[in-house]
């Protein structure tokens, strides 16, 4: 089945199985590799992409569901010349990443969250980003990480789609 939607600002074109998830689609029939797959039941967040704007697990909805719209991955949150997202640099900077695998759906979520809330407390943070697990940093790097970006001042485009 053909399917038409845009990731990351470029129009993209697939041929997948009605029954393809956009996670399998993304990582092997696009090869953005960035959205991890984790417990593929929705529950740890590794697979967290933006559609149209909101946070969705990648795992849970099938390619083919995107048809015409606009999808935000990890890969589309770095400038075109490979500069780091603020969110991504605070990361970095306040040591919200340890193996990597959770990041990517971390990152994505944060984007989303400063979207709703330009300047959030601890708990919110904590709140809004309760969706994605991560076994290695404990959370509160994390959370330091998000809360820096946004005393920063970050206003969190997604990337190339503006998102």
């Amino acid at each position: 089945m053909r399917v038409e939607f845009t990731v990351n600002g470029e129009r993209v074109e697939l041929d997948v199985e009605p029954r393809r998830t956009l996670a399998d689609a993304l990582r092997e029939d696009h090869g953005l590799t960035g959205t991890h797959l984790g417990c593929e039941h929705g529950v740890c967040g590794a697979c967290t992409v933006l559609v149209d704007d909101e946070p969705v697990r990648a795992c849970l909805m099938f390619a083919v569901q995107a048809e015409g719209c606009s999808v935000t991955t990890v890969e589309g949150l770095a400038a075109e010349d490979g500069t780091l997202h603020p969110l991504q640099e605070a990361f970095v900077a306040h040591h919200g990443l340890q193996c990597g695998f959770c990041t990517s759906g971390m990152l994505i979520s944060a984007v989303h969250l400063l979207r709703q809330h330009a300047d959030p407390d601890r708990e919110t943070i904590r709140a809004e980003m309760s969706g994605n697990i991560c076994r290695c940093t404990g959370y509160g790097s994390i959370v330091d990480a998000i809360q820096a970006a946004a005393r920063a001042g970050v206003t969190p485009s997604a990337g190339p789609t503006g998102g």
